[in-house]
């Protein structure tokens, strides 16, 4: 089945997400602590997917961000550090392929529409300061869904939410796992790879790879 809707992760797919390291360095903190502390709450939101539960983004960061800085020589109090961190995740731009490449998308006829584990605020603010809202049908989030991504449940949630069968969504993300996740769940996938690096291999391997999201629509042409 011939995918009509393209569903964007939003963190890191979409979202340029290497500032915040800035913001880790003006606490006191590593620059490099930010990617441990994404990965740690994804780890987390995930294994709350796992028991059965369905844990806030932010509830989760913000913790995993107390869990990260305790003991450690912050300039300010340990709560004022986390409100820092977690108020740069409101003040993220896109990264530089993502306008043009979501103008084609609507320009070539697919229905556009977000699946994150975060926040719809979060992509709603990102989107409407790039002047590209009007593109995108539903903002849509875990939240509303009976998991995280990669669980079947919350790319069924997306299906349902746009009306249509899994086969007719196909996902774009840059994180393997959540390829995975949908292609499990029946979806069609595309990944993006800015970095160059390797796909890996105990992943199901996705439909389309594009070094940018400007290049997708002529991928699917």
């Amino acid at each position: 089945m011939k995918p009509s809707i393209i569903v964007f992760d939003v963190n890191e797919t979409l979202s340029d997400m290497s500032p915040l390291a800035e913001r880790f360095e003006e606490v006191g903190a590593p620059a490099s602590l930010a990617k441990l502390w994404f990965a740690t709450l994804l780890r987390d939101g995930f294994a709350l997917t796992a028991a059965g539960d369905n844990g806030s983004f932010a509830g989760i960061g913000a913790e995993a961000l107390r869990g990260l800085f305790a003991g450690m020589d912050v300039d300010r109090t340990p709560d004022a550090a986390v409100d820092h961190v977690m108020t740069g995740l409101t003040g993220l731009g896109l990264h530089a392929d993502v306008p043009e490449g979501v103008k084609a998308l609507k320009a070539a006829g697919f229905r556009l529409v977000t699946l994150t584990n975060g926040s719809t605020g979060v992509a709603e603010k990102l989107f409407t300061e790039a002047g590209i809202r009007d593109s995108f049908e539903l903002l849509l989030s875990v939240e509303g869904a009976q998991s995280w991504k990669p669980g079947r449940a919350a790319y069924e949630y997306a299906a349902s939410a746009c009306g249509a069968a899994p086969g007719e969504l196909l996902l774009v993300a840059v994180h393997p796992w959540d390829i995975h996740g949908a292609a499990r769940a029946g979806l069609g996938t595309a990944w993006i790879n800015r970095s160059g690096g390797q796909y890996p291999g105990y992943f199901q391997a996705p439909d389309y790879t594009v070094p940018g999201l400007d290049r997708l629509a002529a991928a699917l042409a």
